[in-house]
């Protein structure tokens, strides 16, 4: 399989700087290039930027995940979203599938399965564009 990582760029959304960084550092270390963001309003300035995904914490201040989801929703964009939840509320899976999002990955995000889920998502946006 050939990867694509080397082209794609990944929007990290994250308040909290420790994990935030821990996702940066996993999302570079599989060669793909990250723009870091520490909340909804701020990651609006940069969603335009050449973005093929994002990965939005839920639990933010001003804006928050399901907020800035709803944002770009509402500006035509169908950038694939992977939430990053610590919130066990089943609740959220159903307003995740609601507005599309790719996936949801529990805290502490593992690498392994952040890896996989962003080539599973590329995957899939690969096939939607066929």
């Amino acid at each position: 399989m050939v990867s694509m990582s080397s082209k794609l760029k990944i929007l990290v959304v994250e308040d909290n700087d420790f994990v935030r960084m821990q996702i940066v550092k996993f999302l570079n270390e599989a060669e793909y290039e990250t723009v870091e963001s520490t909340d909804g309003d701020d990651a609006m300035n940069k969603i335009n930027d050449n973005i093929d995904i994002a990965i939005v914490d839920l639990r933010m201040e001003p804006k928050d995940g399901f907020e800035f989801i709803r944002s770009i929703r509402g500006m035509d964009m169908d950038t694939p979203v992977i939430l990053v939840t610590g919130d066990q509320d089943p609740e959220i899976l159903s307003d995740a599938s609601k507005l599309g999002i790719a996936a949801v990955l529990m805290k502490p995000v593992q690498r392994d399965r952040l890896v996989k889920t962003v080539d599973r998502t590329m995957q899939m946006l690969a096939r939607a564009a066929q």
